[in-house]
């Protein structure tokens, strides 16, 4: 049974979210402030973490920035639309995921699986994908391995959140067709899950900068304006 701690200061979230995580088998700890969570992340760390970003007393930027210190515990923080540049702080410092509020519980549910298999899939022995894997994708400089959740450009990893590889992994396969918004949701997202089609553009914003911290001439990733978005052939 893995172990989750819930660290969020809205009480409705905590009793609503830890019921369907309990309910799923997980073994859920609730925290109400980073800085009530901070100590028992340290003492007792469980197998992964759910972070607000807006919390009184430490938030969750600032408890994930701690915990990095001494921890690489897998993270998955809870956003506003209006969190952008938080969001990109975090995912700077090492969180695996995020996801904007309002959100659906089963959408959070399928995340934490992903976020978890990523984790115990990296630990392997084997960190390199072995040649003739069908479940990995090669596309010029860029190595996609589902199998690991891992990614590389030139040889350099680059770190992406779930959602991400599986937006960047959706345009890989068919490089050069164009895939819609809704066809790249249906992709990254769960088909009864509403989200807004520009929560896509800002992934595809996030997959940009990411990859052009490791090659700034990155532009592999097309925008064809009112249609979508392809992935250049090499």
């Amino acid at each position: 049974m893995a172990t989750i701690y819930l660290v969020d200061d809205d009480e409705n979230i905590l009793t609503s979210v830890s019921m369907y995580l309990e309910g799923e088998g997980y073994d859920v700890r609730k925290f109400h402030d980073g800085a009530s969570a901070l100590e028992a992340l340290k003492v007792s760390p469980p197998d992964l973490a759910v972070f607000d970003v807006k919390m009184p007393r430490m938030d969750g930027i600032e408890l994930l920035r701690r915990l990095r210190q001494s921890s690489n515990l897998p993270v998955i923080f809870l956003t506003s639309k209006d969190d952008e540049l938080d969001e990109a702080i975090g995912f700077s410092m090492g969180a695996d995921d995020y996801i904007t509020k309002p959100f659906s519980q089963r959408l959070l549910g399928e995340r934490i699986k992903a976020v978890l298999r990523r984790a115990k899939l990296t630990s392997t022995v084997n960190p390199m994908p072995e040649e003739g894997d069908d479940k990995v994708i090669r596309r010029g400089k860029l190595v996609l391995d589902s199998n690991r959740h891992a990614c590389s450009w030139d040889g350099e990893s680059v770190r992406l959140t779930v959602t991400e590889f599986l937006i960047l992994e959706a345009l890989a396969k068919r490089p050069g067709y164009v895939k819609s918004r809704d066809q790249l949701m249906d992709a990254a997202y769960d088909d009864q899950i509403y989200v807004d089609d520009r929560t896509i553009d800002s992934h595809i914003k996030r997959l940009r900068k990411k990859f052009r911290k490791t090659d700034r001439s990155f532009d592999a990733i097309e925008t064809l304006y009112g249609v979508g978005y392809k992935y250049k052939e090499s």
